[in-house]
């Protein structure tokens, strides 16, 4: 298959996108949300009409609380966060968005998160996709335990660690663009949606991986040709099993609420590379390793 006379190029496509990803997280950093550096979050629903959030900023600016983000909920509120906010200070919040008594409005909702917390949160979200990639490695590498020859089982496992990380870090670096441009925040829910892409991602590359595994046992062909003829077979569900759920997510993006946006865009970035990497990353390394094996034989 095409896929795998020029591997090359599509790996080479890969190490790109994933150092510009990892680029732009270093450049512009990750916006995070109060579940992880602490703050409040307090939801204002406006009784008879809501104000531009240009009105609301200017009146809370007055304040001086800092950093604010205002992001609209629904078609009457507003979900304000700021830093940790004392007792009077929450009073002075909710007196500041009528913008005197322009607006009647209520609160319908606070929360306030100390930065113990959040530091306690973040550091269970990074243990959460370290202890999911340790845990596909081994049972990748348990599922694949029969096929030891010509590349060992674990390496299959690691193949495939590879590519969710190339999988995980695209949008995470897309995410760290698009919340330097319009603020957007790395919340609980963007680790939630993480996790998905990893479940789906690796799922596309266990059918091909295990389509490989049974063309090895019918002892047809070099292993470079097995693993083209296992792409053929499998290139045309794996696009049309990815193609429906990003066609449901872009809905859920375009037309669904608020909250559920960066979830939705998070999923399509992730599920569209994961796709990508199954096909044309995954296999192709695969191949790399036989061949570079094959190398290292002859030297010996």
């Amino acid at each position: 298959m095409f896929i795998i006379k020029y591997r090359k190029i599509f790996i080479a496509v890969s190490v790109v996108l994933l150092a510009a990803s990892i680029a732009l997280i270093a450049a512009y950093g990750l916006n995070f949300g109060i579940e992880f550096k602490g703050g409040s979050q307090t939801e204002i629903g406006y009784s008879v009409v809501r104000p531009d959030a240009e009105i609301v900023s200017a009146a809370i600016a007055k304040l001086s609380y800092g950093e604010v983000l205002i992001q609209p909920v629904g078609e009457t509120d507003y979900s304000i966060k700021t830093r940790d906010l004392t007792e009077p200070e929450h009073q002075a919040l909710l007196a500041a968005v009528s913008v005197d008594g322009k607006y009647p409005s209520t609160e319908k909702s606070y929360t306030s998160i100390g930065p113990s917390i959040g530091k306690e949160l973040k550091q269970k979200a990074i243990t959460a996709i370290i202890l999911v990639m340790a845990a596909i490695i081994l049972f990748i590498a348990y599922a694949f335990r029969k096929v030891s020859r010509p590349v060992s089982s674990w390496k299959y496992g690691l193949i495939a660690v590879v590519t969710l990380i190339h999988d995980i870090a695209i949008p995470v670096g897309a995410f760290a663009l698009l919340s330097h441009s319009s603020g957007m925040e790395f919340d609980t829910l963007f680790i939630v949606a993480l996790l998905t892409v990893l479940g789906l991602s690796v799922s596309d590359t266990i059918v091909v991986f295990d389509r490989i595994r049974e063309n090895i046992r019918q002892g047809s062909g070099d292993f470079a040709e097995t693993v083209g003829r296992s792409l053929s077979q499998t290139f045309t569900r794996s696009i049309n099993t990815s193609l429906t759920v990003i066609l449901v997510l872009l809905a859920l993006f375009f037309f669904g609420p608020e909250s559920t946006k960066t979830f939705a865009l998070v999923l399509t970035v992730g599920l569209f590379f994961g796709t990508y990497s199954s096909i044309f990353l995954a296999s192709p390394l695969l191949v790399t390793v036989e061949k570079l094996q094959k190398g290292n034989k002859k030297k010996k």
